[in-house]
């Protein structure tokens, strides 16, 4: 482990970790990472990506279902279209509106 490095609080309050610590911890821009006050200052951990985690999971259900995400996909379609026509009298598959305006 690399002893201190010192950084530059921004207008923000945002802080860049040095590029060797990212390497290290394996950082990349948008990964989430937890900031925990200690007697000593502050500690930063790296945090898993749990959406990421719960979308391969997904993933992995509907594979062994023999579902794609396509038909997923659809699915959804034709009971938004089923609920549009049921509970609004919305014919879902009538062309939207144009814009005449001009």
């Amino acid at each position: 482990m690399a002893g201190p490095r010192l950084v530059r609080v921004q207008d923000k309050g945002q802080v860049t970790l040095p590029a060797a610590t990212r390497r290290r911890l394996g950082l990349k821009k948008g990964d989430l990472v937890a900031v925990t006050e200690t007697a000593e200052g502050v500690l930063i951990t790296p945090q898993p990506a749990l959406l990421s985690e719960a979308l391969a999971g997904v993933g992995d259900a509907l594979r062994d279902e023999g579902i794609t995400l396509e038909e997923l996909i659809e699915s959804g379609r034709e009971i938004r279209g089923q609920i549009l026509k049921d509970k609004y009298g919305i014919d879902p598959d009538f062309p939207a509106r144009q814009d005449l305006s001009g």
